[in-house]
Parts: structure tokens; sequence; C-alpha cells
């Protein structure tokens, strides 16, 4: 018995053959130098949008948060940190001012502080002034309510502590806006004729 095998016969290869989808994007590529900058540019274009936009932003989403904090407080139990707020009021003015009277003043004031930096032009300036003097108030709740900021015979805070420490993000936002806004040269006023 004799066996032979046949080996199958490959047909000739194609002078031209046609790239996959995928090679011919990459053939494409080594053709034409500048095709892989392309995405670098439009990152580097939406980098200078986002750079010429930032303090805008910054100053819009501080305000949008203030709004929000602001508008809580106008409804009874609706801010979570409506009786701390209430406590450390009560004890800055001495308990002289009833409660609703300083929650509904709080109420407006961040209000007011978010309207002014979200608008900006004119208000930004006075809402810049009214939000470090609130954040000054905060601030004092860590000083004035210590058993309500921090844990017993611990440094750390408890869940209020953390409430008024998480302003300092606000804070570091309002001094980048604050510098972007005192920094720059008073505009020439126009004169009318």
């Amino acid at each position: 018995m004799s066996s032979s095998t046949v080996e199958p016969t490959l047909p000739p290869p194609d002078r031209n053959p046609e790239p996959p989808p995928r090679e011919a994007h990459f053939a494409r590529n080594q053709h034409d130098p500048g095709a892989g900058r392309r995405p670098l540019r439009r990152l580097t274009g939406m980098a200078d949008l986002v750079d010429a936009h930032a303090v805008a932003l910054l100053r819009a989403t501080v305000g949008i948060v203030f709004v929000g904090f602001g508008l809580l407080k106008l409804f009874p139990s609706a801010s979570p940190a409506e009786q701390l707020a209430v406590d450390a009021a009560t004890k800055m003015t001495l308990g002289l001012v009833p409660e609703t009277v300083l929650l509904l003043s709080l109420a407006a004031l961040e209000t007011a502080i978010g309207i002014g930096l979200i608008v900006g032009r004119r208000l930004l300036r006075p809402a810049l002034v009214a939000f470090f003097l609130h954040m000054g108030g905060v601030f004092s709740t860590l000083v004035l309510l210590p058993d309500a900021m921090w844990q017993p015979h611990s440094p750390a805070p408890t869940m209020e502590g953390q409430y008024v420490v998480k302003n300092v993000v606000l804070v570091a936002v309002c001094l980048v806006v604050a510098a972007n806004e005192w920094g720059r040269r008073p505009r020439p006023r126009r004169r009318t004729a």
C-alpha cells in the first residue's frame, strides 16, 4: 500500500491587498504625520476653553451650592444644618434674636451670596465680602459648639464637624475667585456726552 499526501494549494498572493478597516486607519496615520496630533489638539483646545472660563465656572458652582443651601433653610427641617446654624447664631447673638428670624436671615444671606456669585458683575465683590464674613461665622461653630463639633476624647470631628470643615473647599474656591476679581485693573468709566 502506498500512501500519498496531497498538499493543498494556496491561491496566488494578491499584489494590492485591501487592509482591514482597523489596519487601514493605522496605514493612513503613517502617511499623515499630523493625524496623531489631532486628538491632542482637541484636548488642548478644550483646556484653553476651560482655562478661559475656569473662574466663572468656579464662581457659578459655589453660587449654585449657596442658593441651594439657602433655599433649604426656608423650609422647616429641610436643611440638615438647620439646628446647627441656629444654635451657633443664637450663641453669636447672645440669644437676643428669635430662632425663626435667625434662620430666615441665614437663608436670605446664603441665597443672596449665591445669586451674587452666579450673576457676578457688580454683585460679585459684595457677594465675596459677605461670603468670607459668613464663613467666619461658619467656622466659629468649631469653637462655639465644641460638643457638637468634636468627638469626645478625640481630635476627630463629628458628622456635624465634618459638615463645617468641608467648607475649606468653598473658601479655597472663593479665594481664587477673589484673587482674580480684585487682581483685575478697574475698567475705565465711559464718559457720557
